[in-house]
């Protein structure tokens, strides 16, 4: 007989692998040699094909599979050639096969598969490595779309989809981030890459490889493992210079993304960066950079980023002041002699000579000060594009040329329109250039809340090593060294505490005022800061891997994606400048062929006047800035925002669904009732409950565990243990069988529970939850465990609702349970008894209705209904987890957190549409009247000056109307007491 080793899968229990051993007995000549719930050994002469069919009839999957990529098969009768193949061998059980792949799942190896389909004349292609992208994603409005988006990928192949909701896709793929992207744009749907934290020890292993071997043999047993690891994503950050409007913004990224090893670019105006994924030679794309007209520099760290972007900032503060007063020294007095009743018109030798050495230093002022609007636009013209800069050399340039040419050919015109504009050219220059002072100004106000994030992270630390304290750069801090943490010091990395116990305030982390006390086994966190005690802790994550590290980096992330807002802007920004100057062509023709006399000066002025007023920079500035504020403000408050198309969701949510357990309640359940019906005292039936509860890992079970441990109770080993979602448990104890949980699980098991229905009803009434404890078929009693709610859930369900939002408690409670604490609460609305997966067809029901909804978990086991709902809020402590999955994560565990960053999202949409609307609004009347519109209500037209004045005070307006979101306060404020 042969002996073989073959996979098992969805075999949870041993009652399965008892049905296993129960279905080969009936097989001839069939030994099982070992089996457990991971793989099976067995001698047998029977035919492979008939172990697998008995297996399968059972409900369960056997064997090893492969899905290999195939090249060489042309047509129907290859795949027919190959599939005659397979059906011949009795090791292969099972198989599916196209032109592209073979799926086969077996007893054989991989070799001796790959071996047979070469034999066919076909090739196995090589698989080329898996890697772990992270995308986001916009225009998916419900559940309907991430099915279509889902099929999408499955038709596609070779993706793996780890998570997917309507804003975010987090996928294993062999195909590149732009191959993917081009999948989800046939789809109809955008998408951006997105930085991720990946563990480089996950794995991921191929379908019905649950035990940790792979490869199979005839004849003896061995392991291998043929896990896949993903890669991680390379994020580089270039800090940028040169760029001035949106325009800037779009040539930049297209100049970026040819570069080999580039899968995507995201350039931020409003901070002058690019974040950059994938793995290309950073020398390459900074060439790039600057072939566009660009000027790039890598930015090695945050500190590094932070302290280039400050002095880049002051110099250019330093430089546009400079130049302004330069400017507007020269243009001042020039229109105050126009204004006073100078005469700035040639009608005389001594006027040509006078204005001609005029215009000498106006021209040494464009070619020094305003040397940087020529050198940009004659870059943009030589890459095919047009920029904020090349409107204000056009308007200036056509200005002074004009005039020049006034001065020297003053009889090539009309007497009435020798008139010199030397001053609009000097006061264009100055007033543009002292709006760039400013803006810069106002500009390096935005990403305070993130330097402060950074002035967190102290640069030295504590090493203690045989027994001696020496103080040390952060840099030299391994993993696993001793650290002393002092009263009023920073921690420097993460760790765990070996020694002490003091107070820690980690408000700059979770926004939460009260101090948190720490002792030994307790974790504390980079940047916190120590209050009294003295501590000795490990480190555990240093550099990048501290919490501290990964929000500088979720928040960095956040500040430079873009909401669907910011590519409605950047659309119009992609053709704005192109189109005002065509409008100013034809403003140009319109007054020189049907305006009054002298018509060429008429023309000069509305031209000039419409190049200079139009501002691509408030466009371009508009959703950025705002997002970079409000994004910042957040992780002030203590709520990290994955991406800024999440915010944009969030100000439109009218319905806030809320599960119960850790989220209104403290997570902290308790043993507060025990009724027993049979011979049993309490301290029995919890001995007997904590017993069966030591398989199960929920929060009840660890309640009732604690319980039975702070009595001394001795628990009895439990076998066969099984637990049945959304039910309870069951298991044998002491011989005797023994269940644990809700009516649905004592109506499965015809369990009368009829008679016990007043003490149910009791225990309910008091908020707590009754499970039902059944031997050997018969009810012995029922456990009531109580989870208390938060302090605060009262209240911030109660800010909720004053919100004018629908407030939903979700919970798999029984509904008398619930109602109990819906009526705590005043909430009306109550959906119980859900089972786990049920939770996301209530979210379905909801938005079926219209509703627009946040769902509020705790990140992992409400999984499929925060993907479902339009914007999933993670609770909890900032948790690895927690970080990677939700779109938001509120860092102190309360409810206002959700209330805060409801209102902090709808304050930054509000924010962004005033920008955009002011924008729009200053082009949109700003232009024609430029162009003269108004000319027959006044009889004058718009200076020039005037509207180089407008365009400067248009982006210092967004900049400054953006930064009011840094004193943007919650309408809830903690109340701060001491906690000794």
């Amino acid at each position: 007989m042969n002996t073989i080793t073959l996979p098992l899968a969805n075999v949870h229990c041993m009652n399965c692998v008892g049905k296993i051993r129960s279905a080969l007995a009936q097989l001839p000549d069939c030994q099982i040699i070992d089996i457990n719930t991971k793989q099976i050994t067995l001698s047998s002469d029977s035919p492979l094909k008939a172990i697998y069919k008995k297996i399968k009839s059972l409900g369960y999957q056997v064997g090893f599979n492969y899905q290999l990529p195939l090249s060489g098969l042309s047509c129907g009768r290859c795949v027919a050639k190959v599939e005659n193949a397979f059906s011949q061998r009795d090791d292969i059980f099972n198989y599916a096969v196209t032109k592209q792949q073979a799926d086969v799942t077996g007893a054989l190896s991989e070799q001796t598969l790959t071996d047979l389909i070469s034999s066919l004349g076909y090739q196995v292609v090589s698989e080329p490595t898996a890697h772990t992208l992270t995308f986001s994603l916009s225009g998916l409005s419900c559940g309907r779309c991430v099915a279509k988006l889902t099929d999408k990928f499955n038709e596609a192949g070779n993706i793996e989809i780890i998570e997917l909701d309507k804003t975010h896709a987090k996928l294993l793929t062999t195909h590149s981030a732009s191959d993917v992207i081009a999948i989800i744009t046939d789809a109809g749907y955008h998408a951006e890459q997105l930085l991720t934290f990946n563990d480089p020890n996950t794995v991921v292993s191929k379908v019905l490889e649950e035990n940790e071997g792979t490869e199979p043999t005839l004849t003896v047993e061995h392991s291998q493992s043929e896990a896949v690891k993903p890669t991680t994503n390379n994020v580089q950050q270039l800090l940028l210079s040169g760029m001035t409007c949106a325009s800037c913004v779009a040539s930049v990224e297209k100049a970026i993304k040819p570069v080999a090893g580039v899968e995507s670019v995201n350039v931020n105006l409003a901070e002058r960066t690019a974040l950059i994924a994938g793995s290309p030679n950073i020398e390459q794309v900074i060439q790039a950079v600057k072939d566009a007209g660009y000027g790039a520099e890598v930015s090695e760290d945050e500190q590094t980023r932070r302290q280039r972007q400050q002095e880049q900032n002051t110099q250019t503060f330093k430089t546009h002041l400079r130049n302004a007063c330069i400017a507007l020294s020269l243009g001042v007095p020039m229109m105050a002699w126009g204004i006073f009743g100078g005469s700035m018109m040639i009608d005389s030798t001594t006027s040509q000579l006078a204005w001609g050495f005029v215009g000498l230093i106006t021209l040494l002022l464009l070619v020094t000060v305003g040397k940087d609007f020529y050198i940009n636009s004659w870059k943009a013209f030589k890459h095919h594009r047009a920029t904020m800069d090349t409107l204000v050399a056009l308007g200036t340039g056509a200005a002074w040329l004009f005039s020049m040419l006034v001065v020297l050919k003053p009889d090539m015109f009309p007497t009435a329109a020798r008139h010199v504009y030397f001053e609009a050219t000097a006061m264009i220059i100055g007033l543009i250039t002292l709006g760039h002072a400013l803006e810069a100004r106002a500009r390096s106000q935005t990403s305070k809340a993130l330097e402060r994030l950074i002035d967190l992270q102290p640069q030295t630390a504590i090493v203690v090593e045989n027994g001696i304290e020496s103080e040390r750069p952060l840099s030299d801090v391994k993993s696993n060294m001793i650290l002393r943490l002092r009263p009023g010091t920073k921690v420097a990395v993460d760790g765990v505490v070996i020694e002490g116990n003091t107070y820690i305030d980690e408000s700059m982390l979770t926004g939460e005022p009260l101090a948190v006390h720490k002792q030994t086994g307790d974790n504390v966190r980079a940047g916190t800061i120590n209050q009294q005690g003295s501590l000795l802790f490990k480190a555990e994550h240093i550099g990048s891997d501290t919490m501290l590290a990964r929000i500088i980096q979720l928040v960095r992330q956040a500040q430079s994606s873009k909401p669907a807002l910011a590519r409605l802007a950047d659309t119009i920004s992609s053709i704005f400048v192109p189109s005002v100057m065509i409008i100013a062509i034809i403003t140009a023709m319109v007054w020189y062929y049907f305006g009054p006399a002298p018509s060429s000066a008429y023309m000069l002025v509305a031209a000039t006047t419409v190049l200079i007023i139009a501002c691509p920079c408030a466009l371009g500035l508009a959703t950025p800035m705002s997002v970079t504020v409000g994004v910042g403000r957040a992780a002030e408050l203590g709520i990290l925002i994955r991406d800024a198309e999440a915010m944009q969701q969030a100000a439109n949510i009218d319905t806030v669904v809320l599960d119960k357990t850790g989220t209104l309640t403290e997570g902290k359940p308790q043993v507060v009732s025990i009724q027993s019906y049979n011979n049993l005292n309490e301290d029995q039936l919890l001995q007997l409950t904590a017993s069966l509860e030591q398989g199960s890992e929920h929060p009840l079970a660890n309640a009732i565990i604690q319980s039975a441990k702070q009595k001394g109770l001795t628990l009895s080993p439990v076998s066969d243990f099984a637990a049945t979602a959304g039910m309870g448990v069951s298991g044998i104890v002491n011989t005797q069988s023994v269940m644990l949980g809700n009516e649905k699980l004592m109506a499965k098991h015809n369990i009368e529970i009829s008679q016990v229905q007043d003490d149910f009803d009791r225990i309910a009434a008091q908020g707590a939850t009754p499970v039902y404890l059944a031997q050997n078929n018969q009810l012995i009693g029922i456990i009531g465990i109580s989870d208390p709610l938060r302090s605060d859930s009262l209240s911030a369900v109660k800010r909720m609702q004053d919100m004018g939002l629908t407030v939903v408690m979700l919970t798999g409670d029984s509904y008398k349970t619930a109602q109990v604490i819906a009526n705590k609460l005043g909430i009306n609305d109550v959906v119980a008894d859900v089972l786990p997966d049920g939770k996301a067809a209530q979210i379905k029901q909801l938005q079926q209705q219209g509703k627009r909804v946040a769902m509020v978990g705790d990140g992992i086991n409400d999984a499929p209904a925060l993907a479902l709902a339009e914007v999933g809020i993670a609770m909890g402590s900032g948790t690895d987890v927690a970080i990677e999955s939700a779109q938001f994560t509120l860092m102190r565990h309360s409810l206002h957190g959700v209330a805060d960053a409801l209102e902090l999202s709808k304050a930054t949409l509000r924010n962004m549409k005033e920008n955009l609307f002011g924008a729009f609004i200053y082009n949109s009347l700003g232009i024609p009247v430029a162009a003269g519109v108004l000319y027959p209500l006044t009889g004058a037209l718009l200076s020039p000056v005037i509207a180089g004045a407008a365009m400067a005070l248009s982006s210092i307006t967004v900049v400054t109307n953006a930064n009011r979101l840094r004193l943007f306060k919650p309408s809830y404020q903690p109340q701060v007491t001491e906690d000794k």
